[in-house]
């Protein structure tokens, strides 16, 4: 085993060994030990980045929020629809992270990153409603759309996480969805 100093870019690599162990039995999994043991430093060698568990989710969590926001943003010349595709697309594509994005409980729920990422996601989430013509949102102010949307898609990613709805059906589902919310 060799200490954290030598080793090519330890954080990416605790971050991908996390990633990895969500994948394979869930966000409550996750040691600093094992991850340590995994990419093969000192026990104590994840603490200089992430002071602990939790610090390291929510490193996990701000990563996520931003892959989001860059997802829909992509999405968003196409129009609101393919942002609410592109939302429970990311949710499938990364599930590791969007395991963590919304847990609050294991990770440092205040911190400015976190608050902030959250944030930016959730403003470029209410840009696609703001961008449907007028008609598609009637009776409701932008930041209402927002949250109808947010609950839309995150409701949707999630039940298809559990196993809820088939994985296939999921962004036709999400299509057929926004559009009978919306207009």
């Amino acid at each position: 085993m060799s200490d954290g100093y030598h080793h090519g870019n330890l954080r990416r690599a605790l971050l991908d060994a996390a990633v990895a162990v969500i994948a394979e039995s869930g966000p409550s999994s996750v040691s600093l030990r094992d991850l340590a043991r995994r990419v093969g430093v000192s026990h104590a060698a994840p603490a200089h980045h992430f002071g602990d568990r939790p610090g390291l989710l929510t490193a996990l969590a701000v990563e996520g929020f931003c892959l989001l926001t860059t997802a829909l943003r992509q999405a968003a010349p196409r129009g609101f629809d393919e942002v609410a595709v592109a939302y429970v697309r990311f949710a499938r594509r990364h599930r590791a992270h969007y395991a963590v994005m919304h847990r609050l409980d294991l990770a440092h729920a205040t911190d400015p990153d976190l608050l902030a990422a959250r944030a930016e996601a959730s403003r470029q989430l209410a840009e696609g409603v703001q961008s449907l013509p007028h008609e598609r949102r009637r009776f409701v102010t932008v930041a209402e759309g927002g949250y109808a949307a947010w609950a839309l898609v995150h409701g949707l990613a999630s039940l298809a996480a559990e196993g809820a709805i088939p994985a296939g059906d999921l962004e036709e589902l999400t299509l057929r969805a926004a559009r009978q919310l919306f207009g």
